[in-house]
């Protein structure tokens, strides 16, 4: 019997839609918690984990028997890859599979940060009638420029949706595209400084790492300008949460969407909330109920791939 761990806490109804999709023979349970103990627990006897969101670490690597960590979408931030070398565990993820969602969700935000929707509708569930407040903080998003950065699956998904509104697009990232490429795109390399002196809105579309933790700090907000607005759908980690609500609270920044965050879930202390102008979502960019059952199969076929030793899809390889 081969079994698989959901390291998420899942409810029985969540593990019912994915056991169809298990290869012959294979069960699948979730740990009860997210404790350091009942993740450790869960492990123990599994042959394959899947983490959505809960962190992998080098004591969860060194679990025996454990054969592979499979990551549900794209960001492995929290999953310890030096420690999966040193144990022999392999490492993927569904590579491309939420492009779209995140896309459509930064973009989501974007609107909504702009045309003040989320700051209209709780007015309106709390009795009020915002108009004239929300006036002076709302903009149209049609022919402003755009700052992605980064340009991987989901920045080019962003940058195709942006086409349709007019807005010239610059984007920055290690290695620049080919020329081709950008000119395909419709967009323009720029060095980060001057992306986010030149953007009316930018976008955090980047995986997190070593170079790009705290990427965005108060130094970097001041080089935007003061009625431009700041998206983070990549990692929480990307940026400094407490220079991104002082600057929106000092009127140096027009507002913020966030989807990401620096401790998930978020912590009551966490300085982003109850700013007026500030758009949070928990962390739901990748959703999509339509992209479940591919990214399940896909997952199956890779651990199925590692049981029978046989090559598993090389775009989702991390080790």
């Amino acid at each position: 019997m081969t079994r698989v761990v959901l390291l998420d806490p899942a409810a029985p109804d969540r593990l019912d839609r994915i056991r169809p999709f298990l290869p012959q023979g294979w069960v699948l349970t979730t740990a009860a918690s997210r404790s350091v103990q009942d993740q450790l627990a869960a492990l123990q006897g599994a042959s394959f984990a899947i983490t959505g969101d809960m962190p992998v670490t080098a004591a969860m690597m060194a679990v025996p028997g454990l054969r592979a960590v499979h990551k549900w979408g794209v960001g492995y931030d929290s999953i310890d890859l030096d420690a999966a070398r040193r144990h022999g565990v392999r490492v993927f993820r569904t590579t491309g599979s939420n492009a779209v969602a995140v896309a459509e969700t930064t973009l989501g935000l974007i609107l909504a940060v702009n045309r003040n929707i989320a700051r209209g509708h709780l007015g309106i569930a709390q009795g009020g009638w915002p108009k004239g407040q929300v006036a002076p903080s709302s903009a149209t998003l049609s022919g402003r420029t755009v700052g992605i950065v980064g340009m991987g699956h989901i920045g080019k998904a962003l940058a195709r949706l942006l086409h349709g509104f007019g807005c010239p697009i610059l984007y920055t990232k290690r290695t620049p595209l080919p020329a081709d490429e950008e000119t395909a795109l419709g967009l323009r390399f720029a060095p980060l400084d001057q992306l986010l002196a030149a953007s009316d809105v930018v976008t955090l579309n980047c995986d997190l790492n070593d170079s790009t933790r705290n990427l965005i700090d108060r130094d970097r907000l001041a080089l935007m300008k003061p009625d431009a607005i700041l998206v983070n759908a990549a990692r929480g980690g990307v940026l400094v949460e407490s220079d991104l609500a002082q600057a929106i609270r000092e009127g140096r920044l027009r507002g913020a969407g966030i989807d990401v965050f620096s401790v998930e879930p978020i912590q009551p202390d966490n300085p982003l909330l109850g700013l007026d102008r500030v758009v949070l979502t928990p962390h739901l960019a990748a959703l999509d109920a339509g992209g479940f059952a591919p990214s399940v199969r896909r997952m199956m076929t890779n651990l199925l791939a590692v049981q029978q030793g046989t090559p598993p899809q090389g775009i989702d390889v991390l080790v």
